[in-house]
């Protein structure tokens, strides 16, 4: 049985928007960026069990026991009140799954599985966790046929990539912003590892895809089209591209009054990157204004 666990937010059992054909999602709790326009604040910071929610849950789905925050799911109503009472954003709601737990669900869903997708968060903080979850789905004779992808913001360091390689079959990673200043104030950190992790993924063919979201005002990628263009073509092969379009709902702070993407601006931006030589691109199939 193994002994290595995962903090997890939430598993999506079925998904055709994380990778190719239907996915289940694992979003994993932590991450190592603080985007302003985070969608999911609280899958930011780990619980650091102060007990500060407990009183204020109204359902009593909470309790402060041995030093620790409780959480129990059966009595939760989803009102999210622990959330807005965290200084840190954070969620007393998780779960702690083994690996061996994680592949029992995996096998509940199975007949409509194409891959597993592992998000958060940051999913590569739980590297440990991946890297056993990814071996036993490969050595299993009846799991072995599923893709095993990462959704990354790709800051992890090219020795950590080396540590999956093996045992994924690629990385859907996000640039942010092309200035390095520029991502460095969006989301906490520079990105220079971030481009590190796309060219080393291309040099192993296991860049699965790009993600570009599209930020009215605030990111620079609208106006890097000629730049970005230079940098993915100098890759041995186009990479997907997949372009996401900002939208308001659901952040918090300085981005809640940020302008949303329209398809314009996103057509426009696409149009840019075709004129370059990059034509392998997936717009968005909504958009939130």
């Amino acid at each position: 049985m193994s002994k290595t666990w995962a903090i997890i937010n939430k598993i999506l059992p079925f998904s055709c928007v994380d990778g190719p054909g239907n996915r289940l999602v694992i979003f994993l709790q932590g991450c190592n960026f603080n985007c302003l326009n985070c969608h999911n604040p609280y899958t930011i910071s780990l619980c650091q069990n102060c007990g500060e929610c407990v009183h204020n849950c109204p359902h009593s789905a909470l309790s402060f026991e041995n030093g620790k925050t409780v959480w129990q799911a059966n009595l939760c109503q989803q009102c999210d009140n622990c959330i807005k009472t965290c200084e840190n954003q954070s969620t007393p709601m998780t779960y702690r799954y083994s690996v061996d737990d994680i592949l029992s669900v995996i096998r509940k869903y199975l007949p409509f599985l194409t891959g597993i997708t592992l998000s958060g968060g940051e999913a590569t903080l739980q590297l440990p966790f991946i890297q056993q979850l990814f071996t036993q789905i490969k050595n299993a004779p009846d799991l072995n046929q599923l893709t095993c992808l990462i959704d990354s913001n790709g800051y992890l360091a090219v020795q950590g990539w080396q540590k999956v390689a093996s045992v994924m079959d690629g990385a859907m990673i996000d640039l942010k912003a092309w200035d390095t200043a520029l991502h460095k104030y969006l989301t906490g950190r520079d990105n220079q590892r971030v481009k590190d992790s796309i060219r080393y993924l291309a040099s192993i063919n296991q860049l699965h895809e790009v993600r570009l979201l599209l930020i009215p005002q605030q990111s620079d990628l609208h106006n890097k089209a000629a730049e970005i263009a230079e940098f993915l073509n100098s890759l041995p092969e186009k990479p997907n591209i997949r372009i996401n379009a900002f939208h308001a709902h659901g952040v918090v702070g300085l981005a809640k009054h940020w302008q949303s993407a329209t398809q314009q601006d996103v057509e426009r931006f696409a149009s840019e990157l075709q004129k370059q030589g990059l034509n392998q691109i997936t717009l968005p199939s909504v958009y939130l204004v």
